[in-house]
């Protein structure tokens, strides 16, 4: 039978897990069915939308047997807004799930047994912890529209307001919705390529209340732009920059490579584990920094670093764990691909008079091919698509006595833990970290010693 024959098939449905986006997991005649907004333990009358040969998703009609840990959201645009997928489930059930996403990952995709697997560490804050966001701008008959997208589309979810955003930033966001909804700025039409604005990110320093906020648009920065940029200086004294983003691609990417600053500065600085760093609108800088402070400081201890000791911290960003380690290292050589961080990441060194370290624009499996023996503490931080196979061919041979493993993907990260166990690598702790309350996601730590 053609497997879309099934389409609209409705069927009753126990929830046995939560799947990696979030969504309720069930099995229906031998196939795996994926259902938003269920929950573990429920009992659920969905409408089949989707079937593939050993998979289909479904939505909820009607929860015949509701979980005792739902919760009502706070959001009311939550289910519509991409954005979080488990506000629905209370956050302890949240910690316990991120846990559990981590352990399956390491059986089912590394292979590992009996690999004890730590309590997720709480966010300091559930809510309201985002140092950043991004707004897509849209037009309508009104003027503009804000918002977020709905999951995997280019449609329009209207935003008021975002619980996780930090409250300076969003004290800065609804400023900025009325400066712009009074200007003759146009909102960015997808269908047709017309239009202004395409997307308003808004960067908070949480430790300085300092606010970067950046305008991506296709076209060059018009004198209206220029006009709004110096009324929100004016008007809004959080803000230290208004900065215009050049993105004339017809595609999901954000952010475009060239910067103009429209009015004040084109930085903010921040600060993390008592250091201070430079944050531009190019830069990466952990979105949720009281959690990451957390993360620094485990990834220091599980290290074991002395001052006799020189570290590679690969995938280093603008050098926030790099600068950490080298207040106890002899020496720690940090590498990243975007040069614009690493130009940060000196400059973060300068303002911390942190003079033992040393950075290196380069992808890192060329640095790794070329790099040398002299290495007491591999620190590994690559991108959700986890490290290059060259990567931990090269490094994972060195006769290093520690790797610290920081990921935000479980699945990548099983995979790139049994490439090194084949190396005689072991593991000897595995810490999540929920570093996305109210989302699926989960970062976690993984310190391995020599077997």
């Amino acid at each position: 039978m053609p497997v879309n024959s099934h389409l609209g098939k409705k069927m009753d449905l126990d929830i046995e897990r939560l799947g990696i986006n979030g969504e309720g997991v069930g099995q229906w005649d031998g196939c795996t069915i994926f259902v938003d907004g269920a929950l573990p333990g429920e009992k659920v009358h969905a409408s089949l939308y989707e079937k593939k040969k050993s998979y289909g998703r479904a939505r909820v009609l009607e929860i015949l047997s509701p979980s005792p840990d739902r919760q009502d959201p706070i959001c009311p645009i939550f289910g519509q807004c991409g954005g979080c997928q488990i506000m629905h489930l209370r956050y302890e059930e949240q910690l316990k799930a991120k846990r559990q996403r981590v352990v399956d990952a390491l059986e089912r995709i590394g292979k590992f047994k009996d690999i004890h697997v730590e309590e997720c560490v709480p966010s300091p804050k559930p809510l309201h912890y985002r140092n950043k966001i991004q707004i897509p701008v849209v037009p309508s008959d009104s003027g503009l529209r804000f918002g977020l997208y709905a999951r995997n589309s280019h449609d329009l979810v209207d935003m008021k307001t975002c619980y996780i955003h930090c409250d300076r930033g969003e004290e800065v966001y609804q400023k900025i919705q009325v400066i712009l909804k009074n200007s003759s700025l146009k909102g960015f039409d997808f269908k047709i390529k017309s239009g202004e604005l395409r997307h308003l990110l808004i960067k908070t320093a949480t430790a300085t209340n300092e606010v970067l906020v950046v305008f991506v648009s296709a076209m060059a920065p018009t004198d209206e732009l220029r006009r709004v940029a110096k009324q929100i200086l004016e008007d809004i004294p959080l803000v230290k920059g208004v900065i215009h983003n050049f993105n004339a691609e017809a595609d999901n990417t954000v952010l475009g490579k060239s910067y103009t600053t429209l009015a004040g500065s084109d930085c903010i600085e921040d600060s993390l584990c008592s250091l201070r760093f430079k944050v531009s609108p190019a830069s990466f800088f952990q979105v949720n920094p009281d959690q990451a402070e957390q993360l620094y400081h485990a990834a220091l201890k599980a290290s074991g670093v002395s001052e006799t000791d020189t570290v590679l911290d690969a995938y280093c960003g603008v050098g926030g764990m790099s600068l950490l380690f080298a207040k106890k290292a002899k020496h720690v050589i940090g590498v990243e691909y975007v040069p614009e961080a690493v130009e940060d990441a000196k400059y973060n060194a300068q303002i911390n008079g942190i003079e033992n370290v040393e950075f290196h624009a380069a992808l890192v499996e060329d640095f790794a091919a070329r790099c040398d023996s002299n290495l007491d503490v591999i620190v590994l931080n690559p991108p959700r698509k986890g490290c290059d196979p060259l990567v931990l061919d090269k490094l994972g041979k060195l006769p290093a006595k520690k790797i610290i493993y920081v990921s935000c993907d479980p699945a990548t990260l099983a995979r790139d833990l049994q490439l090194l166990s084949l190396q005689g690598w072991k593991i000897d702790s595995v810490q999540p970290f929920d570093m996305f309350p109210q989302t699926s996601h989960v970062e976690t730590l993984v310190a391995l010693s020599k077997a």
